[in-house]
């Protein structure tokens, strides 16, 4: 097995959410050298020793010397919030990444290991269960979170970095402490959409399998595009029985038709092609963390349940969060009338702002 004695680890966004989990598994595990924790603000490590914090914005040029004596860097500070405005989000994700790939490659750093996800894969009907790690990219180059991790990948394989060794890790669906994105949304609507005709595949990756996944990319042993989640898959009827809550069907063209209108017209935060991702499967096949030894602590139900505990209590609607007679209409309506309900809200309420 690798080890990373006599190295030290870096990791971008480590004053919360998976980078602060990170950092604190790097230390605790005393399997490199130095910890280095970068963050833009100092993070609280209770009872967490050998970590050396340095300030820094990863979308500055001056990470360069931020780095210096660093041998790997884990880059996880990314935005995947729903409710950034895309042009300040794509900016925030992608110019972290070139200047993390520049700072990288100026300071001597060996390995980079970045975080994006499997839905850089796209999500299709006709995507086969699993799909390789090496499958092509077809994910939809647009404004959503996808799209900038999309523009992340095509950024780090057309960017000379001589000397640094990218790792790229591709998550599933993400569930755990402080995960909100598109996909956890979809379980917070009162009824789950599904697509007339294509049975539901969900897969998930629990924050922790993922913590797990990166130290194992940091010591160098997985290499590549790495795939990430839970063994299997979860199917329309578990879904069901562990959530609660009924699907509904619509047709795929009046689903995203719909949907797109909305956005369209600024009422939901998500373009329509994030919904391909709650009703078309995009599971991926985790072989190289097998080869590697890694098996995921948590399999789709438990992962599934720590979400549904995260969300707990939370209205959304096409990824939309409502509240008040937002809320108690789209309980009582159902999924295509709580998303045509909740635009009509939202415009009632513009209304009653410019009077």
């Amino acid at each position: 097995m690798s080890t990373g004695a006599g190295r030290v680890v870096a990791v971008t966004g480590a004053a919360s959410g998976v980078g602060r989990a990170l950092t604190v598994r790097l230390a605790e595990s005393g399997r490199f050298a130095k910890v280095v924790a970068l963050d833009d603000e100092r993070g609280e490590l209770p009872g967490i020793t050998g970590v050396t914090w340095r300030m820094v914005d990863v979308r500055d040029p001056l990470l360069a010397r931020r780095l210096e004596g660093v041998d790997v860097l884990v880059h996880t500070d990314v935005d995947r919030s729903p409710d950034t405005e895309p042009r300040e989000r794509r900016t925030y994700n992608v110019r972290g990444a070139q200047t993390v790939l520049a700072a990288s490659t100026a300071a001597g750093v060996g390995r980079l290991v970045l975080v994006t996800s499997a839905a850089v894969y796209g999500a299709a009907a006709a995507n086969p269960v699993p799909l390789p790690e090496d499958s092509p990219l077809r994910a939809e180059p647009d404004s959503s979170v996808v799209g900038d991790l999309l523009e992340i990948e095509e950024l780090t394989a057309s960017t000379p970095h001589p000397g640094v060794e990218v790792v790229v890790l591709r998550p599933a669906v993400l569930a755990g402490p402080g995960v909100d994105t598109v996909a956890t949304r979809h379980f917070e609507a009162p009824r789950l959409l599904a697509a007339k005709g294509v049975p539901p595949h969900w897969q998930f990756c629990h924050v922790d399998d993922l913590v797990n996944a990166l130290e194992l990319a940091a010591l160098g042993e997985v290499s590549g595009a790495v795939a990430v989640g839970c063994d299997g898959w979860l199917d329309a009827a578990a879904i069901e029985a562990i959530t609660g809550k009924r699907s509904f069907e619509l047709p795929a063209s009046l689903t995203f038709g719909t949907a797109q209108r909305l956005h369209r017209l600024g009422l939901t935060p998500a373009p329509a092609t994030d919904l391909y991702y709650v009703v078309y499967p995009w599971v991926v096949d985790c072989a190289k963390l097998r080869e590697a030894g890694w098996r995921p602590r948590y399999d789709n139900e438990t992962a599934l349940k720590a979400l549904l505990q995260e969300s707990g209590g939370r209205l959304a609607v096409v990824g939309r969060r409502v509240g008040g007679k937002e809320a108690t209409m789209a309980t009582a309506a159902g999924a295509t009338v709580a998303v045509i309900g909740a635009a009509a809200a939202v415009r009632r309420a513009r209304r009653k702002r410019r009077l």
